[in-house]
């Protein structure tokens, strides 16, 4: 796997959290730009996806791109606009991060 798959990948899951974070403000798309940019966003992110899939194996990346998915969604969502986290939202966030770190480490499933 190359370092650009990785690369790719992580522009896609950005792109996915503005789009998921423009989707929450677009008020059930009543509202234009965040409307906008929930549809661009998603489409960028799932067009940046498909390359990674091309190397990669399609639950691994999945794996990855869901967990740092939610991950960083509410980590926006807790600074941006002070959504709160109790401790078991925060244990189970960072069972989801190490997840995905140990599927990065660890795994044979990827080429290292």
């Amino acid at each position: 796997m190359k370092f650009q798959d990785h690369l790719i990948l992580l522009v896609a899951i950005i792109a996915e959290v503005i789009a998921t974070t423009a989707l929450a403000r677009s008020d059930g798309f009543s509202r234009l730009w965040p409307s906008l940019i929930a549809i661009g966003g998603y489409g960028a992110a799932f067009w940046l996806l498909s390359f990674p899939l091309r190397t990669m194996p399609t639950g691994i990346v999945y794996a990855i791109w869901s967990g740092m998915g939610i991950v960083l969604i509410t980590a926006v969502a807790w600074v941006l606009y002070r959504q709160t986290l109790d401790l078991a939202a925060i244990l189970g966030l960072g069972l989801i991060l190490a997840g995905v770190l140990v599927i990065n480490l660890f795994s044979r499933s990827l080429p290292h």
